[in-house]
């Protein structure tokens, strides 16, 4: 295959672009920079620009670019960057694609574009499928917004899917290293009330689960979350069995909240009980199903 990836700078982007070459597929990395070698292609998402002729041959585009959602405070500036760096890349390659496909309507293409979890809002103990409606908060009006930027592809005849990713654990991925430094030292413990979900799944499996789905035949949302999600107090034990350290600490809800604002509300104190039902009916195998063994591997500890 021909693909197009955005976002291969990223975490999963620098796994994927690889393992999509040992593949055997042709990968084009669409860069808002000067390209730096032959496979690089420029384009410009903040203002919807796109060789035309850049996506009139490929068979597949996975969308991963968009401004990383890190534990700060969000301030104005920095929700509007979350909300447009989305909306810009999905709508630029979206519409990209759809035009390729009404030129070309014989061929076969496929959108793989990202979104998350964060989707479906706060759901407590409720186990959530991909049929869930939206939640209401800052982060589930985002994913909706993102996801609805694909229709013009999905109505151009494109095969769309949509992946709901959650916490992904993996070397260099930031949840890891954060948390893995602060056990470490002693300092680990459970958030809030520790019953809150975390839907996570291993970069390995956020990789394999990609490839997967650019040659099956799913459409529409995927769960990419591991099978057995833990609460954060589940996590906590893990990881420190993991690196042999107490967690005896607790940190109330209410620091969380006044240290990370409207992030610590709605990323931390909040969840999703996620289960990956369309990747499990259409047959994918998880690498790293168990949460302690995940860890190890992002944390490089036998």
């Amino acid at each position: 295959m021909r693909i197009a990836v955005t976002g291969s700078s990223g975490l999963i982007g620098r796994r994927l672009v690889p393992a999509l070459r040992d593949d055997g597929h042709e990968v084009l990395q669409l860069v808002r920079r000067t390209p730096r070698t032959a496979d690089e292609h420029r384009w410009d998402p903040q203002h919807h620009r796109i060789d035309p002729a850049l996506l009139s041959d490929v068979d597949a585009v996975v969308n991963l670019a968009g401004t990383p959602i890190r534990p700060r405070p969000w301030t104005a500036g920095y929700k509007r960057s979350l909300v447009d760096s989305r909306l810009d890349s999905t709508t630029t390659v979206g519409e990209a694609l759809a035009a390729a496909a009404a030129a070309d309507p014989t061929r076969p293409r496929v959108l793989l574009s990202g979104s998350a979890v964060g989707y479906y809002g706060d759901t407590g103990d409720r186990t959530v499928e991909e049929s869930a409606p939206p939640g209401r908060d800052f982060l589930a009006s985002l994913c909706a917004r993102w996801e609805a930027a694909t229709r013009p592809a999905e109505e151009a005849g494109v095969r769309v899917v949509r992946l709901r990713t959650g916490l992904v654990l993996g070397e260099g991925a930031m949840l890891t290293d954060i948390l893995g430094l602060a056990f470490r030292a002693g300092l680990g413990g459970r958030l809030g009330t520790g019953r809150q979900y975390w839907p996570w799944i291993s970069l390995t499996d956020e990789v394999e689960a990609i490839r997967f789905l650019l040659t099956s035949d799913v459409s529409g949302p995927v769960n990419l979350t591991a099978p057995r999600p833990v609460t954060n107090g589940e996590f906590t034990r893990a990881l420190g069995q993991v690196v042999h350290r107490p967690t005896f600490l607790h940190v109330p809800g209410f620091a969380v909240s006044l240290a990370l604002g409207e992030f610590g509300r709605s990323s931390v104190l909040a969840g999703q009980r996620a289960v990956p039902a369309r990747l499990t009916e259409a047959g994918f195998s998880f690498t790293h199903p168990e949460l302690e063994e995940a860890l190890r591997t992002a944390l490089r500890r036998g």
